[in-house]
């Protein structure tokens, strides 16, 4: 261990002084371009002989590996201050020598079968890299150090490596398209952010394919692909809303498209794409899909784009019974529903003057669309494996459905009102949603009496749940419809809501009455 820590501060204090030699000593006037460059040069050739040659000496694995990682690190990092600094080479050519040298690397350290070593000529050129060098350049070596280790992962399982291999480069345009938001770039240095994020992109999703074919349960691959997509789903700020709507849109069919490939039975097994590469996969295309939805609506219009995206997730995961769609699912759907809830609130609902300044046909939609996702959902939990759960669960999520759907049908019925923009249509709106309450509320009770003899839990639910829907509905009708409604609608919403109270308390006392009449008239056991 002590060897070991010796060795990796012994590579720390080289490459800096290599780093100071390419650019301090420039800085100072110190010796001329072509003495430091030539200088770095047979430095690093050296040290990379050296490591050969004590390497293949009794106890000389630490060593080797030290002294050979450090002259490749600092070869590459001679090779992007000819490239950036001195412009000695173009930016292709320099990015080609730039990855023989890290291709000799990472093969030398494949022979001698170490990550370590791997890991240190990587490290050591990323993190020394942005001291020689801040522009966009920069991107371009560090996805140089990205592509030149995929072949590696294709043989050797080194998980490090394929963080190292990845991290640089992801952070370093994160960074550089962040930077970017805070002033107004060029249209050449956006092109080129866009660029770099597409290729660190592509890097990670065709790597990380090819390594699960090899290795089908390579976690970190999947890992790294979510990795790989964070410039992706950074860089759309950089562009207007439609063009970063189209750029999410692109990436988010892409991602989730290897994610059905994955959750597809045949189709899996052909393309060999593993689970927890599709949830990867899923998450990064569901966030990109999220970005295109704020980015082609407006306030009003979001709510529907979101249940829409939810209702679509809820029927995939219900057919193929995807948990992970159905995750995805529920948060399209909570997002949906309190964007919905800050364009219809109570107070918009219960306000004539509020509701007719903000509800309309967008607001109707989509909560009509609510509706749909509570019914979609329901029907996708009795799909999916696993999902029975306890009495409780089951109750706690019923009446989470209940409360929402029933806020869900109100300011549908009072958006429809106010969109007709009749003059009494919030008068309309209110009055039919007290009589659709009262309907649920029969409902409900008619069901739990129905199945009174054959689920009990499910019966008292139904019958709590309708009872309490009747209470709201009889408070509601007294306390807001009395006060607001007149005429002939006051007396439509009164005998309404009593004839279903009526028809709801003949059938429950006919059903108990029944049932009491059939106890006592069973036959008695007699006694031995």
């Amino acid at each position: 261990m002590i060897s070991r820590l010796l060795a990796a501060a012994g590579v720390g204090v080289t490459l800096i002084g290599v780093v100071m030699l390419l650019v301090l000593a420039a800085q100072a006037g110190f010796f001329g371009p072509v003495p430091r460059v030539v200088a770095g040069v047979v430095f690093s050739v050296a040290l990379v002989g050296a490591g050969v040659r004590v390497f293949g000496r009794a106890g000389g694995r630490v060593g080797g590996i030290s002294l050979a990682a450090t002259g490749i690190a600092g070869a590459y990092l001679d090779v992007v201050a000819v490239t950036a600094i001195y412009e000695w080479l173009s930016p292709a050519l320099g990015l080609a020598v730039a990855l023989a040298v890290t291709a000799g690397g990472v093969t030398l350290a494949m022979r001698w079968q170490s990550q370590p070593f791997a890991v240190l000529v990587v490290v050591g050129a990323a993190v020394l890299s942005p001291v020689v060098t801040t522009e966009l350049v920069l991107l371009a070596f560090l996805i140089v150090l990205q592509l030149a280790c995929v072949p590696v992962q294709l043989v050797r399982d080194w998980p490090v490596l394929h963080v190292v291999r990845t991290l640089p480069a992801v952070l370093a345009t994160v960074l550089a398209i962040a930077l970017a938001t805070f002033d107004t770039p060029a249209r050449d240095r956006v092109f080129w952010l866009f660029t770099a994020a597409i290729a660190i992109a592509v890097i990670g999703l065709v790597g990380c394919l090819l390594v699960v074919r090899r290795r089908y349960g390579d976690v970190m691959a999947a890992l790294t692909l979510g990795l790989a997509a964070a410039p992706m789903l950074v860089v759309p700020i950089l562009f207007t809303e439609h063009i970063a709507a189209i750029i999410a849109g692109l990436f988010a069919a892409v991602m989730l498209t290897v994610a059905a490939l994955s959750a597809a039975p045949k189709l899996g097994e052909l393309v060999r794409i593993p689970g927890h590469v599709g949830i990867v996969a899923a998450a990064s295309g569901s966030f990109a899909l999220l970005e295109a939805c704020v980015g082609v609506t407006e306030t009003q219009t979001l709510p529907i784009a979101l249940l829409l995206v939810s209702v679509g997730f809820l029927g995939v995961a219900g057919q193929h019974r995807l948990p992970i769609a159905a995750g995805i699912a529920t948060v399209f759907a909570a997002l949906g529903t309190l964007v919905l809830f800050d364009s219809a609130n109570p107070e918009m609902l219960a306000t004539q003057h509020l509701a007719e300044q903000t509800l309309g046909i967008s607001t109707a939609l989509a909560a009509v669309l609510m509706l749909t996702v509570i019914a979609v959902g329901v029907w996708c939990v009795r799909r999916l494996p696993g999902t029975t759960g306890s009495e409780t669960t089951q109750s706690l999520l019923w009446i989470i459905a209940g409360v929402v759907g029933l806020y869900a049908l109100t300011a549908a019925t009072v958006s429809l009102g106010v969109a007709t923009r009749l003059p009494d249509g919030f008068i309309i709106g209110h009055s039919v949603a007290t009589i659709l309450w009262m309907a649920a509320a029969t409902a409900a009770l008619l069901f739990g009496l129905r199945n009174l003899a054959r689920s009990a839990s499910i019966s008292k639910l139904a019958l709590g749940s309708g009872l309490l829907l009747t209470a709201a509905a009889l408070v509601k009708l007294f306390l807001f419809d009395l006060a607001t409604l007149d005429g002939l609608l006051r007396v439509a919403a009164f005998l309404v809501v009593g004839v279903l109270l009526l028809l709801a308390g003949t059938r429950y006392a006919r059903v108990f009455a029944e049932a009491g009449a059939t106890n006592h008239d069973s036959p008695r056991t007699a006694p031995r």
